[in-house]
């Protein structure tokens, strides 16, 4: 598993395009598309994928906002990379789950 950054939203988005991606951790605010509008466009064109939005304390609303637009969970800033890593491999295991032809 190899992690990739990019410096904004549409360069995330050009990202998959190009690239099979299973797990996305977007900060909320980004310049040019803020996370909120990156996480419905990832949901549209790749629902599969699983997202978790990084959240300052004055924004708790916008993690709830980007829970009702779908994401996996978010995480409030500063986050300990300690809080973070099993919250990937969560939703990694979700979106595993998910892809698994039914029987």
């Amino acid at each position: 598993m190899a992690a990739v950054g990019v410096t904004g939203g549409r360069e995330a988005l050009d990202k998959l395009s190009q690239h099979s991606v299973d797990v996305v951790v977007l900060d909320v605010r980004m310049p040019g598309m803020d996370g909120l509008e990156v996480l419905q466009e990832i949901k549209k064109r790749w629902p599969l994928v699983e997202v978790i939005l990084l959240t300052g304390h004055a924004s708790v609303e916008s993690g709830l906002q980007g829970m009702e637009l779908r994401a996996f969970d978010y995480v409030m800033k500063p986050c300990k990379l300690t809080e973070l890593l099993p919250k990937i491999e969560q939703a990694y295991e979700r979106k595993c789950l998910r892809e698994k032809p039914r029987q």
